[in-house]
């Protein structure tokens, strides 16, 4: 890629160490059960470290129930908010991997939300996130709540609903993580059903922005595309899903999809694997609507430190190989995320 086009990596996550137990998923045997700061990040991306970053929730543990009764659920995503305050404001705790030299790295960021509550708790939920991120309010862009292990019929839900339009209300953008590998093709049409429901009769301009995490998290250990179902229900639900406007797709979470043996293999070979998938998403989505992303630290699970480098240098080829012009990689590598997440400063 040319040298003076900026990167800014859409979708990573931070942890320190003080707070791991707040991981819903960070069991200690988990092979990311350590810290993972700004310190950890600039040695995983040295030599090509982003000019900026998007900051994605991490899953904090959390409870629906009693976040609506008395806000009590809500404990360590708020935590999390506070978390990136510090890291934004350069105020970092002792031992905790940043310094004031890493405020200007965290472009945006985008905490956890109780979508399923409905939008009146959102709204309450919501005056809380503002009063905890204090100064850092500006950079939260949008909010997540993270789909590919719910039950079926979640994002369905009248309430789920009603929280997609108060984000659209709002001008927040909504992650979108789903996970056609292990959920199958029922999980990506609740997708396409989901925005129908959340956009009908509402004015364009009050819209929900829908940013969808891993190219929905496809099986990437299928050999011929051709005859396979999984496939076929995969990349006809990319393509209509492209057609709203209003939708976007990361370049991003490959890895854990892939066979064991080929995520050892190299940039160029991994890129032939997989080129099936990302031709699709290309030919769905284009450059103007697709983002570099490298879901740090996620990816360097079963591929090592080397991990976001990788996936970059995958990045790069499919550039290379679409024969991109300075402006479409300008896109990919920066100008989709900060169209998409209405970030200014950048």
């Amino acid at each position: 890629m040319a040298t003076d086009i900026p990167i800014i990596d859409a979708h990573i996550h931070l942890f320190p160490e003080s707070e791991l137990e707040t991981l819903a998923w960070c069991t200690p045997d988990h092979p990311l059960h350590k810290q993972h700061s700004l310190e950890e990040y600039r040695a995983a991306t040295e030599g090509s470290t982003p000019k900026g970053f998007i900051f994605i929730e991490t899953d904090r543990k959390n409870d629906l129930e009693a976040g609506e009764k008395d806000g009590s659920g809500w404990k360590y995503p708020l935590m999390e908010v506070n978390w990136l305050k510090r890291i934004i404001t350069g105020q970092p705790k002792p031992g905790e991997g940043h310094t004031e030299d890493d405020a200007s790295l965290c472009v945006a960021y985008i905490p956890w939300a109780p979508l399923p509550s409905g939008a009146a708790v959102m709204e309450k939920y919501l005056d809380l996130v503002k009063e905890e991120a204090g100064e850092s309010w500006p950079k939260i862009r949008g909010f997540r709540y993270l789909l590919q292990d719910k039950p079926n019929g979640t994002m369905l839900q009248d309430k789920f609903i009603e929280s997609l339009k108060l984000l659209g209300r709002k001008g927040f953008v909504f992650d979108l993580g789903v996970d056609q590998h292990n959920r199958g093709r029922a999980q990506l049409e609740e997708v396409v059903e989901m925005i129908d429901r959340a956009h009908e009769g509402v004015p364009e301009d009050e819209k929900v922005t829908i940013i969808i995490n891993h190219m929905c998290k496809p099986d990437l250990t299928i050999y011929n595309v051709q005859t396979s179902p999984s496939f076929i229900a995969w990349r006809t639900a990319i393509f209509t899903l492209s057609k709203c406007s209003k939708t976007y797709m990361k370049l991003s979470g490959g890895f854990p999809e892939m066979p064991e043996s080929l995520r050892q293999r190299s940039p160029e070979d991994i890129f032939d694997a997989i080129s099936p998938w990302l031709s699709v998403v290309l030919a769905a989505f284009g450059a103007p609507r697709i983002m570099f992303a490298s879901d740090w630290p996620v990816c360097t699970v079963g591929v090592g430190d080397n991990a976001w480098h990788k996936w970059k240098k995958i990045v790069d080829r499919l550039c290379w190989m679409a024969s991109f012009e300075d402006e479409e990689k300008r896109a990919i590598w920066s100008g989709t995320a900060l169209k998409a997440y209405g970030i200014e400063d950048a």
